[in-house]
């Protein structure tokens, strides 16, 4: 398999690492005499994904150590077959995206939520949207992680910045806040997935 994103390409293949070694130098032959392609042959890296993850279009991806386990059953003739397969686990870099929230100043690089004082002169409409908007753009883009919580916590972050946001503007406390705003306020932040249930 192939992908190539930015800059950065992944060749996955299945065999030993000695094959795959193999691998590396035709296609390192293969881009120099036929592309006239040259290219540093050290900075081809060969991973095995059952020991190592690595960082892709925002996923760290891995292999999980437990197969899962497949089970494939007739009803005719009845007979049952066990298949182990090894599925690739995709997960969002918590940190990393905690890090860059808290560089556009929504939260502490600890990950607590402060307000945004420069959006205080937009008005109430305007906040909630671009919050939303936010929100609903960073669970798009990392719905195909398999573990959520991260999003969540992200969700939890932008909506306690808004809030405080808000707050500020108002000259209130988030609690009296959000008091008075009710369930209008969270329904902004949901995504038409979240919607549907």
């Amino acid at each position: 398999h192939y992908v190539r994103y930015q800059g950065k390409a992944i060749f996955a293949s299945k065999g030993t690492l000695f094959l795959n070694k193999k691998w590396k130098w035709y296609l390192i032959n293969l881009w120099q005499y036929f592309f006239s392609f040259w290219t540093q042959p050290r900075r081809i890296h060969l991973n095995q994904l059952a020991n190592s993850c690595f960082d892709f279009m925002g996923y760290l991806s891995s292999v999980p150590k437990s197969p899962l386990l497949v089970k494939n059953q007739m009803l005719e003739n009845s007979f049952l077959i066990d298949t182990r397969i090894q599925k690739l686990d995709t997960t969002v870099p918590a940190t990393v995206l905690i890090g860059y929230l808290a560089k556009a100043q929504f939260c502490t690089g600890s990950g607590h939520p402060i307000s945004k004082p420069i959006w205080t002169d937009l008005s109430d409409w305007d906040i909630l949207d671009r919050f939303g908007r936010i929100c609903r753009n960073l669970f798009h883009y990392h719905s195909g992680s398999s573990k959520k919580r991260t999003l969540y916590r992200l969700k939890y972050i932008l909506r306690l910045s808004c809030a405080r946001t808000l707050a500020r503007k108002h000259k209130s406390t988030v609690r009296t806040f959000m008091q008075r705003l009710g369930s209008a306020f969270l329904e902004e932040f949901f995504t038409e997935e979240e919607l549907v249930f």
